[in-house]
């Protein structure tokens, strides 16, 4: 059960990335983290994500999380370029994590919504667009599916938004439910005692709260990128709520080491963006998965990285 994976306190969760609609990637990611032990993942919100992740476990036992978010969260946002203003430097394109970007166009079904193309375009041609679901139309057929867990995206300012999805989300599903919440938008006792809110009608230890430092930010492999995750999974630590933490936002194979040194008592760990680029030349190659010898050497990095906890 996932109540006793996380108990034991080491729960590695894969982020296949919310806003990742590729199903050829999602199967590829989920068949080598969950050979090298992962027994977590979390998965765009669409049927299509859900079902390639199953292709992709190959018969291992495994949970499913799906997520969904509310307006302005970046993991629900996919960024599109404006060809009048593009100077064509390509300088997005070498600096997506995604690989999502070419010849100046966006393949959305790839795009995270990281917003490190957005940081490095000089000339303003990259803005986003918010991919704002409708959960009534989105959920109940992931819910028939079978899926183990509904994270909602939590972060942005919009109260009003953030409780009606929230209640609709509890109204249709009983299993555990994650709330993935950072302080970009909130201060420390705002998110707090939104979290207080969201838990106060559900059962003590049925919510998972994934404390997000930096929201895809992992792209380094150093105490310093994972800082601020273990810094706002002490925040939820000290409040000493009824729930499960998972540290996310900038995690990389230093977190475990950082926040035991730091004395917080976590429950587990979500690593989305490093996960994936320590491993991108081999999941990029179209016989990844049938190809013995590139699997193996791509596992033994993974393996590496879920034993980290």
């Amino acid at each position: 059960m996932l109540k006793e994976l996380l108990d034991s306190g080491k729960c590695f969760k894969l982020v296949c990335g919310a806003g990742n609609e590729d199903t050829v990637e999602v199967e590829k990611l989920v068949a080598l983290y969950s050979a090298a032990g992962c027994k977590f993942f979390d998965l765009s919100a669409k049927p299509e994500i859900v079902e390639a992740a199953k292709r992709g476990l190959q018969g291992r036992s495994a949970y499913l999380c799906v997520s969904v978010g509310i307006k302005g969260d970046p993991h629900v946002q996919k960024a599109q370029i404006d060809y009048e203003k593009c100077a064509g430097c390509h300088k997005c394109e070498e600096i997506c994590p995604q690989k999502t970007i070419s010849h100046c166009k966006v393949k959305k079904a790839r795009c995270i919504g990281c917003g490190k193309c957005y940081s490095v375009c000089k000339h303003g041609a990259i803005s986003f667009t918010s991919e704002n679901k409708d959960l009534k139309e989105v959920l109940p057929p992931l819910i028939e599916k079978g899926i183990n867990c509904i994270e909602l995206h939590a972060m942005g300012e919009n109260d009003e938004e953030t409780f009606e999805k929230w209640d609709y989300i509890n109204s249709i599903y009983d299993g555990f439910l994650s709330i993935c919440i950072s302080r970009g938008h909130l201060s420390e006792e705002k998110m707090i005692n939104r979290i207080k809110k969201m838990i106060e009608n559900r059962k003590p230890y049925s919510t998972i709260i994934q404390a997000d430092g930096f929201p895809m930010s992992g792209s380094k492999d150093d105490f310093k990128t994972t800082l601020q995750a273990v810094s706002t999974a002490e925040i939820i630590q000290n409040a000493k709520l009824p729930v499960y933490t998972m540290l996310s936002g900038g995690t990389n194979s230093k977190t475990a080491e950082l926040a035991k040194l730091c004395g917080i008592n976590y429950h587990g760990i979500a690593i989305g963006t490093y996960a994936r680029k320590i491993v991108s030349k081999y999941i990029e190659r179209e016989d990844f998965l049938t190809n013995e010898y590139l699997f193996n050497e791509a596992l033994k990095i993974t393996s590496s990285l879920v034993q980290s906890l």
